[in-house]
């Protein structure tokens, strides 16, 4: 506090709490980045082919898109910590659900429906936390909030996959269930939005952030689609690599399972690493640029895969990691762009609307990579795609992901 105004400002160090908070309750969350290392043992127990086994992953992060812009309106009305409890209780019960599933239909119903639906409102929130409480260092700051989210397969793949070795697929899902409802429940008690001014880490206080475009406004400008598509690409590319990774690593590069299990937990670390990297870049070369190089890494990504065969696995670990680090990338891209472009008063029903790009990345790239597969009974086919679409992205952030000038 300062001697002139006490009580007018929190100071800088009380508000790092939120991060640690976000952290922690993303590493539940983020848990759905290791469903491929549930496919193929459902595959096996439910009789299901390659795509039928993608549907809960595609359905849950459907739900997942559908619910960020919904909860957006209503989070400023009733809170973070409401706001995210609910989402924690309906994360639990649907992993729990899930666990006494007979069938594809109920294993949607719970893992893809209503855990989905929790994620998607739970998510949200402490990125909404972290960019209120840190306007002077947005990128960084939701970055780490994030990063829980992207590292969650590190520790949740191996966990889950000795698990599923123990109890089978079924009764893993019931005990992560249980386990995900308790943490994220008591970790959103302590979540709130700053009420006051708060102060930088130098100790001088944020300026009033004078952007405010409405989400009406915000959706009439050529930057938000040129934001909305770019995010559709990096998302589809990134969500089309994790949900195959295991299944790659074992029909491709002919990997064992565990040996699979534990590249997922490696490219974990790059999709963590991902975030609060990107949103660092973001922050000092602008979203422009940070999408531009992120789509060039993902383009060398899918170049290399093209090449890749059996007992490539140095040539797969790296291709899988740059583009887990993209996705992860994009997750602070996205954020951060939107405080950026169109300011933090919006801010969550801003993004909220900027995330259904996320719906449509996760229902285009879940569904080309399991047909792909089916039809052609490999999945190298599938980027060819992402290659492509890469170089979309690029031309895309170059000529139209620009500051708005009068453009309300």
């Amino acid at each position: 506090m300062t001697k002139n105004h006490p009580g007018n400002f929190v100071t800088n160090k009380s508000r790092y709490v939120y991060i640690l908070l976000g952290l922690i309750i993303n590493l539940c969350l983020g848990s759905v980045y290791s469903w491929s290392v549930f496919r193929k043992p459902l595959e096996q127990l439910f009789k299901l082919s390659a795509t039928e086994s993608s549907l809960p992953y595609m359905i849950f992060l459907v739900f997942y898109a559908i619910l960020m812009p919904l909860t957006g309106r209503v989070l400023d009305k009733f809170g973070p910590r409401m706001v995210s409890i609910l989402g924690g209780i309906l994360v639990g019960i649907g992993w729990i659900l899930a666990g006494f599933s007979n069938g594809l239909i109920y294993l949607i119903l719970g893992y893809g429906i209503i855990a989905g639906t929790g994620v998607g409102i739970a998510y949200g929130v402490p990125i909404a936390v972290s960019a209120k409480w840190f306007e002077d260092k947005r990128g960084f700051a939701v970055g780490l909030t994030v990063l829980g989210f992207g590292m969650s397969p590190l520790i949740t793949a191996p966990i889950a996959r000795k698990l599923i070795e123990m109890y089978g697929p079924l009764l893993t899902f019931r005990i992560l269930g249980v386990v995900f409802l308790i943490v994220i429940i008591l970790l959103s008690i302590p979540l709130k939005f700053p009420f006051r001014e708060v102060t930088t880490d130098e100790g001088f206080k944020i300026k009033k952030d004078k952007l405010s475009y409405s989400s009406s406004e915000m959706v009439k400008t050529k930057t938000f689609w040129a934001l909305w598509f770019c995010f559709v690409i990096g998302t589809l590319s990134g969500l089309m690599a994790i949900g195959i990774s295991s299944p790659v690593g074992q029909e491709i590069i002919k990997l064992s399972a565990e040996a699979a299990a534990a590249s997922v937990s490696v490219f974990a670390i790059f999709n963590g690493i991902g975030r609060p990297f990107f949103g660092w870049l973001t922050d000092k070369i602008t979203p422009r640029f940070a999408a531009i190089f992120n789509f060039s890494l993902m383009f060398l990504a899918s170049f290399g895969m093209l090449f890749a065969k059996e007992g490539m696995t140095l040539l797969f670990m790296i291709t899988f990691s740059l583009l887990w680090l993209s996705l992860g990338g994009w997750l602070s891209i996205a954020p951060t762009a939107t405080a950026q472009f169109f300011g933090t008063i919006h801010y969550s029903k801003n993004y909220g609307i900027l995330f259904t790009g996320y719906g449509a990345g996760a229902i285009l790239g879940n569904l080309i990579s399991g047909k792909i597969r089916d039809i052609f009974g490999s999945y190298t086919f599938n980027f060819y795609i992402t290659a492509i679409l890469s170089i979309v992205g690029i031309l895309i952030a170059l000529f139209y992901l620009k500051p708005l000038i009068n453009q309300k």
